[in-house]
């Protein structure tokens, strides 16, 4: 059996990461932080790529690391009801429910929407996201060649497309940094941070390093010590991509406010740049960018959600599970892209911290022997804190709850409060677990 993977297909999985990832959020949040960011930009992109850039690669280099075979096996350390709901959840998140939806609304809403007259909006959307999901759901029925198509085809055209824009924007930036507004004024590496969280990118990397783990073993790898050290190499090759490309959007949308002015959201500011820069070519180049970066992140969604949910639900076939999620997905996008994500920011924020402790826990789970008792107390406390700020996001706060938050938990106000508790959760799981042998896992997991 075959145990060294070559560079070349190590390269192609960090491209397929790296394509994964870079899906429609990643293209719209980015330039409209460094709108709002202005001068600040470079502070707030410290934030944002902790969030949209360390988190994620490390969660993929968390499963490798952890042995184990899918997110559910790894959630199921805290509890296997946990472990069911947390991977149910999850999928239904970064699935059909809002990112599958969100690629579909978000490839129309800038690279067909400007091109089209407003009057054919409604029947234009449907007309796109019937086409859009149906090349979606044929390239996802090809699992077994997933790699090949979104690594070596459909990633080259997305790099290739985005390249042209972001390298003109650096060497001709449209005009100097202006001042920040709003809460990037103040508080801007903490604004970003919580920016990253609605790429939805920690959560992704819970089925997205399935996806890379799958592939090793497709090659005949079995060793823990290989795979943990491919997925780290593919994991670095997708970080300098986006940490790179990030920063390139950022700074666009930072030096494009003298000509644009604070535009509504970060699909707007693309396409304002787009034609500044190429005119109407510049929403041919815009179209196909976009299109090639959300159609990559939605094929690698349908399949692997649909992958999940016949793993759980074997009396219905993938096939059938990815035609359904499909035709949902299809329905969904046809609301719109600023219900989609006000309804999504309010989920994410609760479940987000769960995902980011799980993470931690996985990279110290030798330091306290596999302990239930501290992954339990501490994402209960996580959880605590975090379904409050869900429920704030969404717009019902309760104030005595808020003022109790805010008085005794730092970072509170940034959206952080659940740190302290995580952390004293670790410590009180410790503690209890000492005295209470019974609590430790019977059959420690091997760990690299």
């Amino acid at each position: 059996m075959n145990q060294k993977i070559s560079t070349s297909y190590i390269i192609v999985l960090g491209l397929m990461l790296f394509a994964l990832f870079f899906g429609a959020g990643n293209l719209i949040f980015p330039i409209m932080m460094g709108q709002e960011a202005g001068v600040n930009i470079w502070v707030a992109m410290g934030g944002f790529i902790i969030t949209g850039v360390g988190l994620p690669i490390l969660t993929v280099i968390a499963l490798g690391y952890s042995g184990e075979s899918d997110v559910q096996s790894l959630a199921t350390r805290v509890h296997p009801m946990f472990g069911l709901i947390f991977s149910i959840i999850l999928y239904l998140a970064i699935g059909p429910l809002f990112a599958i939806p969100r690629a579909g609304t978000v490839s129309f809403e800038i690279g067909i929407r400007p091109l089209i007259p407003e009057s054919w909006d409604t029947i234009g959307l449907l007309i796109f996201s019937i086409i859009f999901f149906a090349i979606a759901t044929l390239l996802s029925l090809n699992s077994s060649k997933i790699v090949d198509i979104l690594g070596k085809y459909l990633t080259p055209i997305k790099i290739t497309f985005l390249s042209i824009l972001v390298i003109v924007a650096i060497f001709k930036p449209l005009g100097d940094l202006q001042n920040p507004i709003g809460e990037y004024t103040e508080s801007s590496f903490f604004s970003g941070f919580s920016e990253g969280y609605l790429t939805m990118d920690v959560l992704a990397a819970f089925v997205f390093g399935i996806i890379i783990i799958n592939s090793l073993h497709s090659k005949g790898v079995k060793s823990g010590k290989v795979i943990l050290a491919s997925t780290m190499k593919a994991g670095i090759i997708a970080a300098v991509l986006l940490v790179f490309f990030y920063g390139s959007l950022a700074f666009m949308g930072a030096s494009s406010v003298s000509e644009l002015g604070i535009l509504d959201n970060g699909g707007s500011v693309l396409a304002g740049v787009a034609n500044l820069y190429f005119g109407s070519f510049g929403g041919v180049i815009l179209g196909v960018l976009i299109t090639a970066a959300c159609m990559t992140t939605s094929v690698g969604l349908i399949s692997s959600c649909a992958s999940y949910f016949n793993k759980i639900l074997p009396k219905i076939s993938y096939r059938n599970f990815v035609i359904i999620f499909a035709i949902f997905s299809t329905a969904v996008a046809n609301f719109g892209l600023s219900h989609l994500i006000s309804i999504s920011s309010p989920v994410l924020t609760a479940i987000y911290p769960l995902a980011i402790v799980l993470l931690l826990l996985t990279f110290f789970h030798n330091s306290f022997n596999g302990n239930k008792l501290v992954y339990q107390i501490s994402m209960l406390f996580t959880f605590i804190v975090s379904v409050f700020d869900g429920l704030k996001a969404a717009g019902f706060v309760i104030k005595s709850v808020d003022q109790l938050f805010s008085s005794i938990l730092p970072l509170y106000e940034v959206g952080l409060g659940w740190l302290l508790p995580a952390f004293i959760g670790v410590i009180l799981g410790i503690v209890l677990g000492l005295f209470n042998p019974g609590s430790k896992k019977q059959e420690k997991e091997q760990l690299i």
